[in-house]
Parts: structure tokens; C-alpha cells; sequence
């Protein structure tokens, strides 16, 4: 079958949805099918970073288009950002061919439309991989009123996309309702959670060597590693470091990128605090070996709209949890599930979130040097994206595993 898939970012992008589209991708490629990938030039993190237009990478077709890059620092850049790569997207799509079936994620934000009139026209099948909702988090963040004509016009085109897909993929539970609710058949949404990526594992040498290298040998190190977004807000997180800034044995760091991670490195001035930028994937498992406990965040209203995803490599490793968020969510579901070792608290709760950094760092130093993967096999790349590849191809919903059937 011939295979196209659309998304903002693909390898060597280092960002979360470049990675697993990288995967399935892959994945595809290996069963046999024909798969071409159109994505941007420019690196979603560093846009003055420019891949080739055309490339051939691993049996992937790879066409990229280059967007104009105004940045994020404001939502109107953005907006012309993504604009630009809309207009853009469609002019490729009117030269390409006819495919068997077209996979759209969200990025930039619906994407899918185009997906969805393509799909139509080239009598292909169309899969949704819902990765965020929007303008639903938009409205959440405040950045778009909810009755403006702009959230209204952005919802009846969401619903457009959600009605032409054959097949819509949630991350969680909560998706998956919020999409019930906005009229899709549940026999339509297939849950398929992230997966923890196979090459993720903890590494003591990689672990011990990350730690040398930023002075971190004997501190405890309390890490936020992916996307920082102002939907996953780390307000609680610096404020805990602030209360703790006169003990020199522990260090925040924050791994990664996002317009979240830019304002961190200018406002934020304390001497246990460290921002890194994002590593190559060969690197991941030795960084992410290196903290002692780890951060995962999600805004109150945001459950159910965006799946921050870092808590998969994280049980990889084997380290326990500070999850600061709303209770139930799939990170809270995850660790009743597997076991994960993690202390929940409020946002804006400080005194329970340093109580939790103390409570981890009074673990056994060796027990800490020494995590093991947790159980976690129904969040494994080896059984996930074989049924996402089984999905993709025209397999029913029922095909995908849950998390009970592990």
C-alpha cells in the first residue's frame, strides 16, 4: 500500500511527534509498504535549521517545505507561522499522487483538514492521529475566546476532519470522551497511549557519566525532560526550587525545548537550576538515567486535550515520579497500573511539592543509582506500534491491545 503521512515534524527532528511518527514510519516501511512523509525544512525547535527538500531516508520518501519563520514569540508569529505552512502544504499536496491511505497528525494545528480533502479526492482511507485538540487547548490556555468566530470556525473545521477519518487515534481515556462527545462514534476512536521508545533503557554508565559532565555527581537531581509548554505549567516546580535553593544537594534541571523552556533560561536566575537543550535520541536513556526523580505536568484544564508522553520513557528507567496535575489522568492511570513510584500534588501546592522532592531524595542513594524498568509492556514500541501499523493498514479499532488485555 502506498502510505502518506502528514505532520510538521519527522527525523532528524527531536521532538516528541517527530519520534513516533519516525517510528511508525519505519514500521510501515518494514511490513512493505510504500511510504512517503511530507514535513517541514525546518527544525521545529531551531527554525533557522534547514533539512533537505527531498530525501530518501531508511525507504522513506521524505518531501519537506519551508515555511516562513517568524518564531513564537508571540501567537500572531505563530499563527503566520503555521499559516505559511498550511498554504504551503496544500500547494504539495495538489502535485502528488494518489495514495492508499493518508495518516494526518496536529501539528500545526489541523493539518487534518488537509489530510481529510486529500484523502477524499485520492479515494483514500483517512486516519486522524490525534495528538493534541484543538482549538479546544487553545480556549483551555486563553488564547482564544471560546464564543469568537475564530474558536468556531476552528471547531467546525475539527469536526470536518474528525468526521472524514475512517479511523480517529486518542492517546488516553479522556480524549477519547471529549471526542465521544463531539459527536464521533466510539467505534470510530481507537485509545493507542505513546510508547516508550525501544531504545530508552536505563544506562548506569550513560547515567554516571551526564552526571560528571554537568558537576551533578553527588546533588540530587530532579529532572523535567521534553516540551515545555505553558499546558504543562512548571510554575510549582521553579518555586519548589526556589524554597530549596540554599541546599547544594539538589539541582533542578530542565531538558528539552518549547517557548516554556526560552522564558525558563531568561527568567529564571537560581543557582540549582540548570536548562539543557534536547539530546539526540542516542543520547535520551543516559540523560534520562540521570535524574533521581523525575517531573511530568499537566494543566488542570487541559486532561483529555494534550498527553504529555515523557512519563513512557521515564518507566523505562525505572525512576519514580513527581507528577504535578489534575487527579484522574493517564499519567495517574499509568502508575495504578504499572506501579511507578510517584508522589502526586496541586499546582501551587509548594510545601507538598517540596515535601515530595524530600520524601524521593530520602530513598537509599544506591537504590537510586540502581532503577530498574518497570512493568511496562503494555507501553512498549514492540507491542504499540505494531497494532498503530495494523490500524493504519485497514484493521478494525478492536485490533489495538488495551491496557487491561497487557
Amino acid at each position: 500500500m502506498r502510505v502518506l503521512l502528514l505532520n510538521q515534524t519527522f527525523y532528524p527532528d527531536t521532538v516528541a511527534t517527530a519520534q513516533y511518527l519516525t517510528d511508525a514510519a519505519e514500521a510501515l516501511y518494514a511490513e512493505g509498504h510504500q511510504v512517503t512523509v511530507l514535513t517541514s525544512a525546518r527544525a521545529y525547535d531551531d527554525p533557522e535549521r534547514i533539512f533537505p527538500s527531498r530525501e530518501t531516508w531508511r525507504g522513506i520518501e521524505i518531501v519537506r517545505i519551508t515555511p516562513l519563520a517568524f518564531g513564537k514569540t508571540s501567537r500572531w508569529r505563530r499563527a503566520v507561522d503555521f499559516g505559511s505552512y498550511i498554504v504551503r502544504c496544500a500547494a504539495e499536496l495538489a502535485l502528488l499522487g494518489r495514495y492508499d491511505v493518508v495518516v494526518a497528525l496536529t501539528s500545526p494545528p489541523l493539518i487534518s483538514v488537509l489530510g481529510a480533502i486529500f484523502a477524499a479526492a485520492r479515494n483514500a482511507r483517512f486516519v486522524f492521529w490525534v495528538m493534541d485538540l484543538n482549538p479546544d487547548e487553545a480556549i483551555a490556555a486563553g488564547w482564544l475566546k471560546p464564543h469568537s468566530m475564530v474558536a468556531r470556525a476552528l471547531e467546525r473545521l475539527l469536526r470536518f476532519s474528525l468526521a472524514k477519518a475512517d479511523v480517529v487515534v486518542a492517546l488516553d481515556r479522556f480524549m477519547a470522551d471529549i471526542l465521544v462527545s463531539k459527536g464521533i462514534s466510539s467505534d470510530r476512536i481507537a485509545v493507542v497511549p505513546p510508547w516508550s521508545h525501544a531504545s530508552v533503557r536505563f544506562d548506569a554508565p550513560g547515567r554516571d557519566a551526564f552526571r560528571r559532565d554537568h558537576g551533578w555527581t553527588d546533588r540530587f537531581v530532579v529532572m523535567y525532560a521534553g516540551n515545555h509548554s505553558p499546558c504543562n505549567p512548571l510554575h510549582t516546580v521553579v518555586e519548589a526550587a526556589e524554597r530549596l535553593r540554599a541546599d547544594p544537594s539538589v539541582v533542578f534541571c530542565f531538558l528539552g525545548g518549547g517557548s516554556a523552556f526560552r522564558e525558563l533560561q531568561n527568567e529564571v536566575r537560581l543557582p540549582n537550576v540548570a536548562c539543557l537543550p534536547y539530546v539526540t535520541r542516542e543520547e535520551l536513556g543516559a540523560a534520562l538515567s540521570a535524574a533521581d526523580l523525575h517531573v511530568v505536568t499537566l494543566g488542570d484544564p487541559f486532561r483529555g486535550l494534550i498527553h504529555p508522553c515523557k512519563v513512557y520513557n521515564v518507566l523505562k528507567v525505572g525512576a519514580p515520579v513527581l507528577y504535578v496535575g489534575p487527579e484522574p489522568s493517564h499519567v495517574t492511570d499509568i502508575a495504578s497500573a504499572t506501579g511507578m513510584t510517584t508522589w502526586r500534588v496541586a499546582h501551587g501546592d509548594i510545601a507538598a511539592t517540596v515535601a515530595a522532592i524530600e520524601a524521593a531524595k530520602s530513598r537509599n542513594p544506591e537504590q537510586r543509582a540502581a532503577n530498574e524498568p518497570i512493568a511496562c509492556e503494555a507501553f512498549g514500541a514492540d507491542r504499540l506500534v505494531p497494532a498503530f501499523v495494523d490500524l493504519v493498514i485497514g484493521h478494525t479499532v478492536a485490533a489495538i491491545p488495551t491496557l487491561e488485555q497487557a
